[in-house]
Protein backbone atom coordinates (compact mmCIF):
# COMPACT_ATOMS: atom_id res chain seq x y z
CA UNK A 1 0.00 0.00 0.00
CA UNK A 2 1.36 3.34 -1.10
CA UNK A 3 1.72 6.05 1.85
CA UNK A 4 0.83 9.79 1.76
CA UNK A 5 3.84 11.51 2.41
CA UNK A 6 3.92 14.07 5.03
CA UNK A 7 6.48 16.75 5.47
CA UNK A 8 6.77 17.41 9.31
CA UNK A 9 8.05 20.52 11.07
CA UNK A 10 7.36 20.60 14.74
CA UNK A 11 8.95 24.06 15.10
CA UNK A 12 10.15 25.45 18.24
CA UNK A 13 8.56 26.25 21.91
CA UNK A 14 5.34 24.01 21.99
CA UNK A 15 5.71 23.02 18.79
CA UNK A 16 7.39 19.31 20.03
CA UNK A 17 4.65 18.90 22.41
CA UNK A 18 1.68 20.06 20.05
CA UNK A 19 2.99 18.31 17.17
CA UNK A 20 3.01 14.88 18.04
CA UNK A 21 -0.89 15.08 19.69
CA UNK A 22 -1.53 15.94 16.01
CA UNK A 23 -0.06 12.36 14.47
CA UNK A 24 -1.41 10.07 16.72
CA UNK A 25 -4.22 11.60 15.37
CA UNK A 26 -4.04 11.30 11.76
CA UNK A 27 -2.27 7.35 12.65
CA UNK A 28 -5.32 6.77 14.68
CA UNK A 29 -7.92 7.49 11.46
CA UNK A 30 -5.63 6.40 8.94
CA UNK A 31 -6.23 2.83 11.15
CA UNK A 32 -10.06 2.82 11.10
CA UNK A 33 -10.08 3.83 7.16
CA UNK A 34 -7.33 1.82 6.00
CA UNK A 35 -4.36 4.06 4.08
CA UNK A 36 -1.05 4.41 5.19
CA UNK A 37 0.78 7.63 6.45
CA UNK A 38 4.32 8.48 6.55
CA UNK A 39 5.72 11.09 7.89
CA UNK A 40 9.28 12.54 7.45
CA UNK A 41 10.46 15.09 10.63
CA UNK A 42 12.46 18.02 8.98
CA UNK A 43 14.23 20.80 10.78
CA UNK A 44 12.88 24.11 10.98
CA UNK A 45 12.67 27.51 12.86
CA UNK A 46 15.10 28.77 15.38
CA UNK A 47 16.25 25.44 16.66
CA UNK A 48 17.36 24.55 13.23
CA UNK A 49 19.15 28.51 12.89
CA UNK A 50 20.86 27.16 15.79
CA UNK A 51 22.01 23.86 14.83
CA UNK A 52 22.77 24.46 10.85
CA UNK A 53 22.68 28.18 10.04
CA UNK A 54 19.19 28.07 8.40
CA UNK A 55 16.21 28.52 9.60
CA UNK A 56 14.88 27.04 6.66
CA UNK A 57 17.42 24.47 5.05
CA UNK A 58 17.39 23.42 1.61
CA UNK A 59 17.17 20.45 2.69
CA UNK A 60 13.86 20.90 4.68
CA UNK A 61 12.67 22.44 1.30
CA UNK A 62 13.53 19.65 -0.99
CA UNK A 63 11.95 17.31 1.95
CA UNK A 64 8.63 19.30 1.29
CA UNK A 65 8.86 19.58 -2.64
CA UNK A 66 8.92 15.48 -2.43
CA UNK A 67 5.84 15.16 -0.11
CA UNK A 68 2.20 14.78 -0.28
CA UNK A 69 1.44 17.95 1.85
CA UNK A 70 3.39 19.25 4.88
CA UNK A 71 2.42 20.26 8.98
CA UNK A 72 4.49 22.49 10.70
CA UNK A 73 4.31 23.79 14.21
CA UNK A 74 4.69 27.21 15.46
CA UNK A 75 7.98 28.51 15.34
CA UNK A 76 9.66 31.48 17.09
CA UNK A 77 11.88 34.44 16.43
CA UNK A 78 13.01 32.86 12.62
CA UNK A 79 9.02 33.13 11.68
CA UNK A 80 9.15 35.37 8.68
CA UNK A 81 12.04 33.47 7.32
CA UNK A 82 10.33 30.29 7.94
CA UNK A 83 6.19 30.30 6.81
CA UNK A 84 6.39 33.49 4.65
CA UNK A 85 9.39 32.50 2.62
CA UNK A 86 7.39 28.62 2.23
CA UNK A 87 4.35 30.84 1.25
CA UNK A 88 5.89 32.60 -1.79
CA UNK A 89 8.28 29.50 -2.38
CA UNK A 90 5.57 27.37 -3.12
CA UNK A 91 2.95 29.60 -4.34
CA UNK A 92 0.59 29.10 -1.07
CA UNK A 93 -1.51 31.70 -1.95
CA UNK A 94 -4.77 30.97 -0.14
CA UNK A 95 -4.46 31.02 3.03
CA UNK A 96 -7.45 29.35 5.24
CA UNK A 97 -8.69 30.48 9.06
CA UNK A 98 -11.73 29.04 9.88
CA UNK A 99 -12.90 30.93 13.05
CA UNK A 100 -15.29 28.14 14.73
CA UNK A 101 -17.14 27.61 18.03
CA UNK A 102 -16.44 24.13 19.51
CA UNK A 103 -18.15 22.44 23.05
CA UNK A 104 -16.29 23.36 26.25
CA UNK A 105 -14.91 26.64 24.64
CA UNK A 106 -16.22 30.11 26.29
CA UNK A 107 -16.79 32.14 22.99
CA UNK A 108 -17.87 35.62 22.83
CA UNK A 109 -20.64 34.73 20.98
CA UNK A 110 -22.26 30.99 20.81
CA UNK A 111 -22.81 29.50 16.97
CA UNK A 112 -19.86 31.08 15.04
CA UNK A 113 -18.39 29.65 12.09
CA UNK A 114 -16.76 31.84 9.25
CA UNK A 115 -13.91 31.00 7.53
CA UNK A 116 -11.19 33.73 6.69
CA UNK A 117 -9.80 33.42 3.04
CA UNK A 118 -6.65 35.86 2.63
CA UNK A 119 -4.55 35.93 0.16
CA UNK A 120 -1.39 34.74 1.33
CA UNK A 121 1.41 35.95 -1.14
CA UNK A 122 1.63 39.79 -1.87
CA UNK A 123 0.42 42.88 -0.05
CA UNK A 124 2.91 44.53 2.09
CA UNK A 125 4.01 41.33 3.19
CA UNK A 126 5.86 41.26 0.21
CA UNK A 127 8.50 42.28 2.16
CA UNK A 128 9.69 45.30 -0.53
CA UNK A 129 10.76 47.73 2.21
CA UNK A 130 13.94 50.60 1.81
CA UNK A 131 15.03 53.31 4.00
CA UNK A 132 15.83 57.05 3.37
CA UNK A 133 16.99 59.82 5.45
CA UNK A 134 14.75 60.11 8.11
CA UNK A 135 12.16 57.57 6.66
CA UNK A 136 10.91 54.21 5.53
CA UNK A 137 8.90 52.88 2.87
CA UNK A 138 6.90 50.09 2.32
CA UNK A 139 5.42 48.68 -0.69
CA UNK A 140 2.02 47.22 -0.97
CA UNK A 141 2.20 44.85 -4.08
CA UNK A 142 -1.49 43.83 -5.44
CA UNK A 143 -1.76 42.28 -8.81
CA UNK A 144 -4.59 41.31 -10.78
CA UNK A 145 -3.69 37.45 -11.22
CA UNK A 146 -3.64 37.05 -7.39
CA UNK A 147 -6.94 38.49 -6.70
CA UNK A 148 -8.72 36.96 -9.16
CA UNK A 149 -7.16 33.33 -7.98
CA UNK A 150 -7.88 34.03 -4.36
CA UNK A 151 -11.86 35.15 -5.04
CA UNK A 152 -12.15 32.55 -7.08
CA UNK A 153 -10.97 30.07 -3.90
CA UNK A 154 -13.60 32.34 -1.89
CA UNK A 155 -16.44 31.63 -3.71
CA UNK A 156 -15.77 28.12 -4.46
CA UNK A 157 -15.67 27.61 -0.81
CA UNK A 158 -18.57 29.74 -0.09
CA UNK A 159 -20.25 27.01 -2.44
CA UNK A 160 -19.17 24.02 -0.26
CA UNK A 161 -20.52 26.20 3.23
CA UNK A 162 -23.68 28.68 3.56
CA UNK A 163 -22.99 30.60 -0.31
CA UNK A 164 -22.15 33.92 1.50
CA UNK A 165 -19.28 35.84 1.12
CA UNK A 166 -18.11 39.36 2.50
CA UNK A 167 -15.39 40.93 0.36
CA UNK A 168 -12.94 42.83 2.53
CA UNK A 169 -10.67 46.13 1.68
CA UNK A 170 -10.42 49.99 1.78
CA UNK A 171 -11.06 51.11 -1.16
CA UNK A 172 -12.07 54.68 0.02
CA UNK A 173 -8.66 55.42 1.15
CA UNK A 174 -6.50 52.86 -0.83
CA UNK A 175 -7.90 53.54 -3.95
CA UNK A 176 -5.54 51.79 -5.96
CA UNK A 177 -4.15 48.60 -4.74
CA UNK A 178 -7.37 47.70 -2.88
CA UNK A 179 -9.45 49.30 -5.76
CA UNK A 180 -8.25 46.79 -8.02
CA UNK A 181 -8.87 44.31 -5.43
CA UNK A 182 -12.20 45.08 -4.97
CA UNK A 183 -12.96 45.25 -8.56
CA UNK A 184 -11.55 42.22 -9.28
CA UNK A 185 -13.24 40.55 -6.43
CA UNK A 186 -16.66 41.68 -8.07
CA UNK A 187 -15.95 40.32 -11.15
CA UNK A 188 -15.48 36.95 -10.01
CA UNK A 189 -18.57 37.60 -7.75
CA UNK A 190 -20.69 37.49 -10.80
CA UNK A 191 -19.51 34.35 -12.22
CA UNK A 192 -20.92 32.92 -9.02
CA UNK A 193 -24.61 33.44 -8.97
CA UNK A 194 -25.64 31.41 -6.69
CA UNK A 195 -23.40 32.95 -3.70
CA UNK A 196 -24.66 36.38 -2.18
CA UNK A 197 -21.55 38.72 -1.10
CA UNK A 198 -21.06 42.00 0.82
CA UNK A 199 -18.53 44.49 0.93
CA UNK A 200 -17.38 46.38 3.80
CA UNK A 201 -14.26 48.41 4.84
CA UNK A 202 -11.58 46.43 7.20
CA UNK A 203 -12.67 48.94 9.81
CA UNK A 204 -15.94 48.01 9.70
CA UNK A 205 -15.23 44.23 9.42
CA UNK A 206 -13.20 44.55 12.80
CA UNK A 207 -16.02 46.14 13.91
CA UNK A 208 -18.59 43.80 13.00
CA UNK A 209 -16.79 40.29 13.65
CA UNK A 210 -17.04 40.98 17.49
CA UNK A 211 -21.23 43.17 17.21
CA UNK A 212 -22.52 40.17 15.16
CA UNK A 213 -20.24 37.50 13.94
CA UNK A 214 -23.09 35.34 13.27
CA UNK A 215 -23.84 37.23 9.75
CA UNK A 216 -20.13 36.02 8.50
CA UNK A 217 -20.27 32.96 6.28
CA UNK A 218 -16.43 33.47 4.44
CA UNK A 219 -14.63 36.33 4.05
CA UNK A 220 -12.38 37.31 1.61
CA UNK A 221 -9.89 39.31 2.49
CA UNK A 222 -5.77 40.42 1.30
CA UNK A 223 -2.98 39.52 3.03
CA UNK A 224 -2.54 42.35 5.96
CA UNK A 225 -6.22 42.52 6.85
CA UNK A 226 -6.79 38.72 7.51
CA UNK A 227 -4.16 38.59 9.43
CA UNK A 228 -5.44 40.80 11.99
CA UNK A 229 -9.32 40.16 11.88
CA UNK A 230 -8.14 35.97 11.80
CA UNK A 231 -6.64 36.46 15.05
CA UNK A 232 -9.74 39.31 16.39
CA UNK A 233 -12.01 35.75 14.37
CA UNK A 234 -10.28 33.62 16.99
CA UNK A 235 -10.45 35.68 20.38
CA UNK A 236 -14.69 35.79 19.41
CA UNK A 237 -14.78 31.56 18.99
CA UNK A 238 -12.65 31.15 22.14
CA UNK A 239 -9.04 32.22 21.47
CA UNK A 240 -6.32 30.80 19.40
CA UNK A 241 -5.64 27.57 21.06
CA UNK A 242 -8.30 26.51 18.74
CA UNK A 243 -7.29 28.05 15.83
CA UNK A 244 -6.08 25.89 12.67
CA UNK A 245 -5.11 27.56 9.63
CA UNK A 246 -4.11 26.15 5.79
CA UNK A 247 -1.76 27.47 2.76
CA UNK A 248 -3.00 25.85 0.05
CA UNK A 249 -1.35 26.25 -3.66
CA UNK A 250 -2.07 24.53 -7.02
CA UNK A 251 -0.13 21.18 -6.43
CA UNK A 252 1.20 21.80 -2.35
CA UNK A 253 -0.52 22.90 0.66
CA UNK A 254 0.81 23.29 4.52
CA UNK A 255 -0.77 23.56 7.38
CA UNK A 256 -0.29 24.87 11.10
CA UNK A 257 -1.47 26.48 14.03
CA UNK A 258 -2.16 30.23 13.76
CA UNK A 259 -0.70 30.55 17.79
CA UNK A 260 3.09 31.08 17.84
CA UNK A 261 5.71 29.41 19.95
CA UNK A 262 4.55 30.14 23.24
CA UNK A 263 8.27 29.78 24.73
CA UNK A 264 6.65 30.85 28.41
CA UNK A 265 4.73 27.51 28.52
CA UNK A 266 7.05 25.29 26.97
CA UNK A 267 7.73 22.01 28.59
CA UNK A 268 4.87 22.11 31.29
CA UNK A 269 2.37 20.16 29.61
CA UNK A 270 0.18 23.11 28.99
CA UNK A 271 0.01 23.42 25.53
CA UNK A 272 -3.46 23.08 24.04
CA UNK A 273 -2.80 20.46 20.88
CA UNK A 274 -6.38 20.69 19.16
CA UNK A 275 -5.32 23.84 16.49
CA UNK A 276 -2.99 21.33 15.37
CA UNK A 277 -5.14 18.79 15.40
CA UNK A 278 -7.37 20.49 13.43
CA UNK A 279 -4.68 22.13 11.20
CA UNK A 280 -4.35 18.04 10.41
CA UNK A 281 -7.48 17.41 9.85
CA UNK A 282 -7.71 20.58 7.61
CA UNK A 283 -4.30 18.12 6.17
CA UNK A 284 -6.24 15.42 4.97
CA UNK A 285 -9.46 17.03 3.50
CA UNK A 286 -7.25 19.06 1.00
CA UNK A 287 -5.02 15.95 0.87
CA UNK A 288 -8.58 13.97 -0.45
CA UNK A 289 -9.69 16.23 -2.92
CA UNK A 290 -6.00 16.67 -4.40
CA UNK A 291 -5.82 13.36 -4.76
CA UNK A 292 -9.38 11.70 -4.78
CA UNK A 293 -9.03 9.36 -2.03
CA UNK A 294 -12.54 9.43 -0.89
CA UNK A 295 -11.19 7.36 2.90
CA UNK A 296 -8.97 11.12 3.67
CA UNK A 297 -12.10 12.86 3.90
CA UNK A 298 -13.72 10.77 6.09
CA UNK A 299 -10.57 10.49 8.46
CA UNK A 300 -10.43 14.06 8.56
CA UNK A 301 -14.28 14.30 9.70
CA UNK A 302 -13.57 11.59 12.26
CA UNK A 303 -10.87 13.81 13.59
CA UNK A 304 -12.75 16.82 13.91
CA UNK A 305 -15.74 14.83 15.75
CA UNK A 306 -13.56 13.40 18.19
CA UNK A 307 -12.21 16.77 18.87
CA UNK A 308 -15.97 17.65 19.28
CA UNK A 309 -16.31 14.55 21.47
CA UNK A 310 -13.22 15.08 23.64
CA UNK A 311 -14.35 18.33 24.57
CA UNK A 312 -17.77 17.23 25.60
CA UNK A 313 -16.25 14.96 28.03
CA UNK A 314 -13.96 17.96 29.07
CA UNK A 315 -10.60 16.90 27.74
CA UNK A 316 -8.75 19.75 27.73
CA UNK A 317 -6.12 21.82 28.59
CA UNK A 318 -5.85 24.34 31.66
CA UNK A 319 -6.67 27.65 28.72
CA UNK A 320 -10.25 25.79 28.35
CA UNK A 321 -10.98 24.96 32.08
CA UNK A 322 -9.30 21.42 32.11
CA UNK A 323 -7.20 19.45 33.94
CA UNK A 324 -5.04 17.48 31.38
CA UNK A 325 -1.27 17.77 30.52
CA UNK A 326 -1.11 17.85 26.53
CA UNK A 327 -0.03 14.19 26.06
CA UNK A 328 -2.90 13.42 28.35
CA UNK A 329 -5.37 15.58 26.25
CA UNK A 330 -3.29 13.37 23.07
CA UNK A 331 -3.36 9.71 24.82
CA UNK A 332 -7.56 10.40 25.57
CA UNK A 333 -8.39 11.66 22.01
CA UNK A 334 -6.94 8.87 20.61
CA UNK A 335 -8.78 6.61 22.18
CA UNK A 336 -12.12 8.64 21.27
CA UNK A 337 -11.00 8.50 17.93
CA UNK A 338 -10.76 4.74 17.91
CA UNK A 339 -13.87 4.43 19.93
CA UNK A 340 -15.65 6.93 17.15
CA UNK A 341 -13.70 5.10 14.56
CA UNK A 342 -15.31 1.94 15.45
CA UNK A 343 -19.23 3.22 15.71
CA UNK A 344 -18.79 4.24 12.08
CA UNK A 345 -16.82 1.37 10.46
CA UNK A 346 -19.99 -0.77 12.56
CA UNK A 347 -22.93 1.27 10.90
CA UNK A 348 -21.20 1.77 7.36
CA UNK A 349 -19.91 -1.80 6.83
CA UNK A 350 -16.88 -2.69 4.63
CA UNK A 351 -14.67 0.82 3.51
CA UNK A 352 -15.13 1.69 0.03
CA UNK A 353 -12.43 1.43 -2.06
CA UNK A 354 -9.94 4.62 -2.98
CA UNK A 355 -10.44 6.70 -5.66
CA UNK A 356 -13.53 8.56 -6.96
CA UNK A 357 -15.12 11.99 -6.78
CA UNK A 358 -14.97 13.34 -3.28
CA UNK A 359 -18.05 14.90 -2.71
CA UNK A 360 -18.58 18.90 -0.75
CA UNK A 361 -19.38 19.27 2.78
CA UNK A 362 -22.94 19.88 3.49
CA UNK A 363 -23.72 23.37 3.09
CA UNK A 364 -26.07 25.37 5.53
CA UNK A 365 -28.13 27.63 4.51
CA UNK A 366 -27.99 31.44 2.62
CA UNK A 367 -25.91 34.16 4.27
CA UNK A 368 -27.06 37.69 4.88
CA UNK A 369 -28.58 39.20 1.65
CA UNK A 370 -26.64 42.91 2.11
CA UNK A 371 -24.90 44.12 -0.98
CA UNK A 372 -23.57 47.35 0.71
CA UNK A 373 -20.53 48.92 2.23
CA UNK A 374 -21.09 49.99 6.06
CA UNK A 375 -19.85 53.31 6.76
CA UNK A 376 -17.64 53.98 9.62
CA UNK A 377 -16.39 51.37 11.87
CA UNK A 378 -12.98 51.05 14.35
CA UNK A 379 -10.98 48.10 15.02
CA UNK A 380 -10.31 45.93 17.58
CA UNK A 381 -7.17 45.98 19.16
CA UNK A 382 -5.44 42.75 18.64
CA UNK A 383 -5.71 39.95 21.39
CA UNK A 384 -3.48 37.58 21.87
CA UNK A 385 -3.92 34.26 23.64
CA UNK A 386 -1.84 34.59 26.87
CA UNK A 387 1.16 33.42 25.75
CA UNK A 388 3.39 35.51 26.47
CA UNK A 389 4.95 38.52 24.12
CA UNK A 390 7.61 36.67 22.05
CA UNK A 391 6.08 34.08 19.79
CA UNK A 392 2.88 34.63 20.47
CA UNK A 393 1.54 33.90 17.05
CA UNK A 394 2.08 33.02 13.42
CA UNK A 395 2.35 36.04 10.40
Amino acid sequence: MCAYRIAVMKGDGIGPEVVPVALSAVERAADVYGFSVEFRELAAGDSALAEVGQALPDETVEGIRSSDAALKGPVGETAKDVIVRLRQMFDLYANLRPAKVYPGVRPLVDGVDMLIVRENTEDLYKGYEFELPGAAVALKVVTERASRRIAEYAFREAERRRRHVTIVHKSNVMQKTDGLFSRVAREVASSHPGVSYREMYVDAAAMAIVRDPLSFDVLLTMNVYGDILSDEAAQVVGGLGMAPSANIGDSMALFEPVHGSAPDIAGRGLANPYATVLSASMMLDWLSRSKGDRRLAQASRLIESAVVEALRRGIATPDLGGKYKTWEVGKKLEAVIVELGGQRRSRSGPQAPPGGEVGPQEAGGGGPPEDQIPEGGAGQDKVEAGRGERGARQA
